[in-house]
């Protein structure tokens, strides 16, 4: 029988990565951890979801700052933003949630933590610092990357990501977005409310092109009120460096060539697997520029080798990476068969009203050719929404021909928080009368949530039938006005 140094060996400290070395390592596993930066928590500790959600909310309130008089208060003066207080801040937030993910916690937990590149000698073994390891079982968790686009002249044009965004030394006087995602939406109402002039550019014809369409665009237009200019349906021509600025040609679907220009320019077309450098040509594992191929229980060709986190191209989400951790987990450690299932993995924009969602929209409905039924709630019927200055936003319910939700998505404040609700009541298959039937405290957001789905309850209950049948038994006189 062969023997291995380790159990288990995870490649990548970010969320996937982290919640196997955790979990391995409590379950009595010998776990060897790897990551290639200085520090443990991967991309969305340092580059993306912490300092993004962190430089969101500075945003915010320096938006409120500026608006006083939308709730009754005199107007201030306002000074321009220092960005390197800001940056203090986000460092400031990293620095606290990094405590959580240190090398000395894992080590007290039993993982061995190594830093350092790591290929594969074998599939068994990787090579790292000058010594070899070898691990019953494998896990790629090496996360992903900003894409960089085939632009021309972009290679001789300077441009940042996520990487960069958030240690630049001044806040832009403008800037230019490629591309309409949650990273490039978020990060372009961000920075035109701390005070940038923002450009999007998107080849598409909406934003966050897998929301439906009526939803996105009710985005699109707070942040256009805002003052974020939006250039949709445009190809990028080509890209030059001018200087203290930095040009953007592009060409309009209706032909016209238009040339933009800004301080900086931002990148947010898409994310690549980190895979490169990891010696997986020897391995004879199927992989292309968006992921690893793995099967359910997410192994590859190797069934002792696993992948997990925005390596296999599925869903980039910090929440999904830690669920598919607990997928390999229950595989690789435990030995209890488990497929990773996708249907209910929520998300969420973190924009201003935020956009998040459960399940089936219209867009993946229509795809997959099933027919649905739409149940709306706007927040303007919403007492505590109106109380707090939010009038914008909805509730959009889809129920499928056996009038059960395929999916909820919602367009308003808090409405990361307030999907939670859903996630709880389609995981747990409540019915929509629980649901409806529930008692929310007053005034509260999670009230749009009851009422969208007594909405649809409202019709069967108040039906004519129903009418007709209480007149008959208990002789009920009708309307008495009108």
């Amino acid at each position: 029988m062969t023997v291995f140094d380790f159990d288990i060996g995870i490649l990548g400290g970010g969320a996937a990565g982290l919640t196997v070395a955790s979990g391995a390592a409590q379950f009595g596993a010998s776990t060897l951890l790897i990551e290639k930066e200085r520090h443990l928590g991967g991309d969305c500790l340092h580059f993306g979801c912490v300092p993004s959600k962190t430089l969101i909310r500075t945003a915010s309130v320096y938006h409120l700052m500026k608006n006083p008089a939308r709730f009754g208060l005199p107007e201030i003066e306002v000074r321009p933003v220092d960005f390197g207080d800001v940056k203090k801040r986000i460092q400031s937030v990293i620095r606290a949630i990094q405590e959580h993910d240190s090398e000395e916690r894992f080590c007290g937990l039993g993982v061995k933590v190594e830093f350092g590149d790591a290929f594969f000698a074998d599939e068994h073994s990787v090579r790292i610092n000058n010594r070899t390891w070898s691990a019953r079982s494998w896990v790629i968790a090496t996360g992903s990357s900003p894409s960089v686009p085939q632009l021309d002249g972009l290679d001789k044009t300077s441009f940042v990501t996520n990487r960069e965004l958030f240690s630049l030394d001044s806040l832009p006087k403008s800037m230019i977005v490629l591309g309409a995602g949650p990273v490039a939406i978020e990060m372009a109402q961000a920075f035109s409310r701390l005070g940038t002039k923002v450009t999007v550019v998107q080849r598409g014809r909406q934003i966050l092109s897998r929301e439906d369409k009526d939803v996105a665009d009710l985005l699109m237009s707070v942040m256009i009120s805002e003052g974020v200019v939006f250039q949709l349906g445009s190809a990028v021509v080509a890209v030059k460096d001018q200087g203290s600025d930095k040009e953007v040609v592009i060409k309009k679907s209706d032909g016209n060539i238009l040339a933009l220009r800004a301080e900086k320019l931002l990148l947010a077309t898409g994310r690549s697997a980190n895979l490169d450098g990891l010696g997986l040509e020897g391995l004879s594992l199927d992989y292309d520029k968006k992921g690893l191929k793995v099967d359910g229980r997410l192994r590859t060709r190797h069934k002792h080798i696993y992948a997990a986190g925005d390596v296999t191209g599925e869903y980039q989400f910090t929440h999904a990476a830690g669920y598919e951790g607990g997928i390999v987990l229950s595989n690789a450690v435990l030995r209890l068969p488990r497929k990773a299932d996708y249907t209910l993995m929520p998300w969420c924009t973190y924009t201003d009203p935020e956009l998040a969602g459960i399940g089936m929209n219209e867009t993946r409905a229509r795809s997959a050719g099933i027919k649905y039924d739409i149940w709306l709630e706007k927040f303007s019927a919403n007492d505590r929404s109106l109380a707090e200055g939010h009038d914008a936003g909805i509730v959009k319910m889809l129920l499928d021909e056996r009038e059960r939700p395929l999916g909820v998505q919602i367009f308003g404040p808090h409405a990361g928080e307030l999907i939670s609700e859903w996630v709880a009541a389609l995981n747990g298959g409540v019915r929509l009368t629980t649901l409806a039937a529930a008692v929310h405290p007053y005034p509260t957001l999670a009230e749009t949530n009851k009422k969208v789905a007594g909405r649809f309850l409202s019709g069967k209950i108040f039906s004519g039938r129903v009418k007709k049948a209480l007149r008959f038994f208990f002789g009920l006189k009708g309307r008495a006005c009108g």
